[in-house]
């Protein structure tokens, strides 16, 4: 077991123990190199120790699932060290406190409080739901929520969470039966976590996510003292008491169906209950009226009907030309974000969406979450038109080129761009047309990605050899794609990821096959190109400034990889 004052493998101090399972412990370590702190959970390996085995394999698994995961709610994998008797893996150190240590402490939580909270775990379940391989989480519990210290994001007052412990997760599988193994915490797990109910998937962590709601807002667990959440207080509202029961009934069918669902129902959770249905009773009736007399004039109603379409379209037509009308970006957003509403398979206010977010070259964490707030809900659908390819391409570039979160001002998050821009170039390659250039070029998008996002652990499990001639094959595939009429900041950013790739990993792509004429050839192209580069902002000036700085450096690598005798 480490010590403190220990460095692993050069370079993380072990600075204390912060937590300890039955056969892990978990440590707060410093980055000697970067200065930053990160958790270390460390699994003792015990060959003779069948339960041993299991929570080692479980501790892999988990660092496996979470390094091709990428989301502000989840803590990210930078390191996995084996040496032997232990396995550690180290990942995001996360300030704050676990809610079941809040219940404990404080009770049950304002009901606008556990709301929120439960927007971000629907919105992080999605993330997970809707991946190429689905993962199904099965561990929803109030002990696996933390929810972070600064309270300054006005987004969410009452904190941002983090989930974590993936121990048990898995990914969903079509036309299998059942689950290998039924696990789950018995106070929050569905039914169909303990068999003989065919395999968990995404309606299962919607019972868990109920279930934790309901603790949380009741300080009560469901599964002991089940009763409607108004019966413990009154002043909790009707419709957030409708949601939690429909979370949690036993029949999957009896529940919301998908995350984008119970997103769109905690949205408007105060025009649920009877108050609400009274109202739309009355509206009902009158509408019930209305239509009989349209019954008297079959042609008023055929009129009615199409000056009901007429007045969709010139909505629609009024917020996009508004939109395109509009200086600031917020508001341009926003009238985007109406069309959407009114006709919401049409691609056109999506595609604009996206280029508004690229006007300031960056895309916040916030308006991610605006973003999908929009799409996520009409996904499937849109999946289902001939032109979403269109879509997934240019979001898949958004990610790829702007998207914000991770970046630091000493630390560059290109991998999480690329990570979570995978997800949409793979639609590309699933939904597009397998003749067009955009197909091509999210092939060597979406290849590149995954080879970031995973070499890392391919490099710890030594599984990495004869992967680097095709990233390089995909490197100068790009490189020749990109030319002049391409955004500055799209330039750029390609120059710095063969830059990065070169000195990072010149002497494999030597090992791989790659000729030193090969890779000077592409070397002397990006630095012509990278000179020759007009940029026109800042944030452009500054980063061609970092790229010619390290011109050098790069060069170097290229010279010791292929040094005579080495």
């Amino acid at each position: 077991m480490a010590s403190m004052g220990e460095i692993l493998d050069g370079k993380y101090e072990i600075l204390t123990e912060i937590g300890k399972g039955g056969m892990s412990k978990v440590y707060l370590a410093r980055d000697i190199r970067l200065n930053k702190q990160w958790a270390v959970k460390e699994v003792e390996k015990n060959a003779r120790d069948r339960n041993n085995k299991i929570v080692v394999q479980s501790a892999i698994g988990e660092a496996n699932m979470l390094k091709k995961l990428d989301h502000p709610a989840l803590p990210r994998i930078v390191d996995i060290i084996d040496n032997g008797k232990v396995i550690c893996v180290v990942m995001d150190y996360i300030e704050g406190v676990p809610l079941s240590r809040v219940i404990k402490e404080k009770g049950a939580q304002p009901e606008d409080a556990v709301i929120d909270w439960a927007k971000q775990l629907c919105n992080v379940l999605d993330y997970l739901h809707t991946r190429e391989k689905p993962i199904i989480y099965r561990d929803m519990k109030p002990a696996n929520i933390m929810l972070q210290t600064d309270h300054s994001d006005k987004d969410h007052p009452y904190g941002r969470i983090k989930l974590f412990d993936f121990g048990i997760a898995r990914e969903y599988k079509e036309n299998k039966t059942g689950d290998t193994e039924c696990m789950g915490t018995k106070e929050y797990a569905a039914p169909e976590q303990f068999g003989e109910m065919g395999q968990t998937d995404a309606r299962t962590d919607i019972y868990c996510l109920g279930a934790t709601l309901y603790h949380l807002v009741t300080g009560h667990t469901f599964v002991e003292n089940f009763k409607p959440i108004r019966s413990w207080d009154p002043q909790l509202s009707v419709g957030f008491d409708e949601i939690l029961t429909k979370c949690t009934q036993r029949e999957r069918e009896n529940r919301y169906q998908s995350c984008a669902e119970l997103m769109y129902a905690l949205d408007h959770y105060k025009q649920w209950g009877n108050e609400y249905r009274r109202s739309q009773k009355k509206k009902l009736g009158v509408f019930a009226a209305l239509f009989a007399c349209s019954i008297l004039s079959l042609g008023l109603g055929f009129g009615s009907l199409g000056m009901r379409t007429h007045t969709n379209n010139l909505d629609y037509e009024q917020n996009m030309t508004r939109a395109k009308n509009e200086a600031l970006v917020e508001n341009k957003i926003g009238y985007y974000e109406k069309a959407i509403d009114i006709k919401p398979m049409n691609i056109e206010p999506y595609i604009n969406m996206i280029e508004a977010y690229k006007e300031d070259a960056d895309f916040s964490t916030d308006e991610e979450q605006q973003f999908k707030s929009c799409i996520n809900s009409n996904l499937v659908e849109l999946k289902k038109q001939s032109d979403y390819w269109k879509v997934a391409y240019e979001t898949g570039k958004l990610y790829w080129y702007y998207y914000g979160y991770g970046k630091t001002d000493d630390s560059d998050n290109q991998i999480t761009r690329m990570k979570a821009a995978v997800e949409w170039f793979n639609d590309v390659v699933q939904y597009g047309d397998k003749n067009g250039d955009e197909y091509k070029i999210s092939l060597i998008y979406r290849d590149i990605g995954i080879f970031n996002r995973d070499i890392t652990l391919d490099i710890e499990e030594a599984s990495d050899k004869g992967k680097y001639a095709p990233y390089w094959e995909n490197l100068r595939s790009m490189a020749e794609q990109v030319n002049g009429e391409d955004q500055e900041i799209v330039q750029l950013e390609l120059y710095r990821l063969i830059m990065n790739s070169i000195e990072n990993y010149s002497r494999k792509f030597k090992a791989d096959g790659i000729k030193q004429d090969d890779m000077l050839a592409v070397y002397d192209t990006v630095c012509e190109k990278l000179e020759a580069l007009n940029t026109n902002s800042d944030k452009t000036d500054e980063l061609k400034a970092q790229l010619i700085g390290r011109k050098q450096t790069v060069r170097q690598s290229i010279d010791s990889a292929y040094r005579d005798g080495e």
